[in-house]
């Protein structure tokens, strides 16, 4: 493995866009050293891939940018890795509920869908045999 990685190199390999790892970089996930003219080149270190990885991990956890940063910055010092993890449980028990809640909600809307679906079936059923369909609002 490499000692140092570029933009692309790091692009290519979580496949995300250059663009993407400079906004992660604003944001102060990562921080990498400049090189050439006028400092125009990242370099990037294994620390920085690992902490790209960590947060790429944590986006696809549904995890806010502050959240991950928060979590990320917190293996810089490993000087209480319990108080790390008991952090990270609540970080993702706080997450777990609000999925909860979404599954929930996302249930009750396919319900009213298929509610839906069955009465149109039933109306259109109705027209085909030549019916008068009752109304739903009847």
């Amino acid at each position: 493995m490499p000692t140092t990685y570029t933009i692309s190199e790091l692009s290519r390999e979580f496949d995300i866009t250059a663009r993407a790892i400079r906004f992660y970089e604003d944001q102060g996930l990562l921080s990498p050293s400049r090189e050439g003219a006028g400092g125009r080149s990242r370099v990037y270190t294994p620390r920085d891939r690992t902490r790209l990885k960590l947060t790429l991990r944590g986006k696809r956890l549904g995890l806010s940018l502050s959240e991950i940063k928060s979590l990320v910055d917190m293996y810089e010092t490993p000087k209480d890795t319990s108080a790390q993890m008991n952090r990270f449980l609540g970080v993702l028990a706080q997450h777990r509920e609000t999925l909860e809640q979404q599954r929930e909600d996302i249930e009750m809307s396919l319900a009213d869908i298929t509610a839906h679906e069955d009465e149109c079936k039933r109306l259109l059923a109705a027209i085909a045999e030549g019916k008068q369909p009752a109304s739903a609002t009847e």
